[in-house]
């Protein structure tokens, strides 16, 4: 998770290079495909299994259009309408959005100690929007935000599916109507392909997607959503960071104070103790989803890779 953080902490920065030399949404929706036939073309090579199901098929649309369509358009234009910064900040809100949901449908309770990470990750993302004026742009990155964490939520239905093939799909479906929609907002894509968009483009497709979302998925269906989601709280200290040092986008004080408060809710929120250690496989609800995925693989049960130490003495 430090490495996923860190690319699509990065991505902001690649968004903002990319937008010099090429439209909001065409940019979004040419990182979609770009990431998607990357991940469908090695999953062919590797011969990975396709999903069988309508289900499964619908669920992966789904999951294109709420994850990719609504959330890297919003994202983009996001960044487009304000400081890639503080884009980074509120585009990454799904910590504090994620909470409620899981506890409803997986029954991943929250700890005390994490409903207090979540108002202080609250109060703090509110001091950076109304540090950066709020506006068209952090309203946007909140939506991007909220797709998002529907996306996550949506992902842990998807069991027995291939991970690689599930991502690389929804990438390449999601893109899709995302170019449909740019033809029609944007009209014809006037791109300069300029070394410096070739660079950006590459890096968010294969990087700052591609390869991000084999191991977000990955990770999503074997860790608690809420401990997982904590550690996109990075991202904006990523994002500020480069910006700073990279674009020249000096965070002011009050901004500072609301980053700050996010890195202490996210050291309450990881600290030891601070998060139960029952993990997905633990669950009724998800365990029959895991050992699906087992089975598909051709192996046996599937094993907690989540468990405590407790767990594993247990055991």
């Amino acid at each position: 998770m430090v490495w996923v953080t860190a690319a699509w902490g990065a991505c902001f920065v690649a968004i903002g290079w990319g937008l010099r030399d090429a439209p909001v949404l065409w940019f979004a929706a040419l990182r979609a495909l770009v990431a998607g036939g990357a991940l469908v073309l090695l999953g062919g090579a590797q011969h990975r299994p396709m999903p069988r199901s309508r289900r499964s098929w619908a669920l992966i649309a789904l999951l294109g259009l709420v994850n990719v369509t609504l959330a890297l358009g919003a994202m983009f234009a996001g960044a487009a309408g304000g400081a890639k910064g503080t884009a980074a900040v509120l585009a990454n809100a799904q910590p504090l959005l994620i909470l409620l949901p899981a506890w409803w449908l997986y029954r991943e309770r929250p700890t005390r100690s994490t409903t207090v990470a979540l108002f202080l990750g609250l109060v703090g993302l509110a001091v950076v929007a109304s540090a950066a004026g709020g506006g068209a742009g952090a309203g946007l990155s909140l939506g991007a935000a909220a797709a998002t964490t529907t996306g996550t939520l949506l992902f842990r239905r998807l069991g027995g599916v291939d991970v690689m093939v599930a991502s690389g799909w929804h990438l390449i479906i999601g893109g899709t109507a995302l170019a449909a929609w740019a033809a029609v907002t944007e009209g014809a894509p006037q791109i300069a392909w300029t070394a410096r968009f070739v660079f950006s483009l590459a890096f968010l497709g294969l990087v700052g997607t591609a390869a991000t979302s084999v191991a977000w998925f990955t990770e999503v269906r074997h860790a608690r959503l809420d401990q997982l989601a904590a550690w996109t709280l990075l991202v904006p200290v990523v994002g500020l960071g480069l910006a700073a040092v990279v674009v020249g986008e000096r965070p002011t004080g009050r901004m500072s104070v609301g980053l700050a408060v996010v890195l202490v809710a996210m050291w309450i929120a990881q600290r030891p103790g601070g998060m139960s250690r029952r993990s997905p496989a633990d669950r009724p609800d998800v365990a029959p989803i895991l050992q699906g995925e087992a089975s598909a693989r051709g192996g046996g049960p599937a094993r907690d890779t989540c468990a405590g130490p407790a767990q594993k003495d247990a055991a």
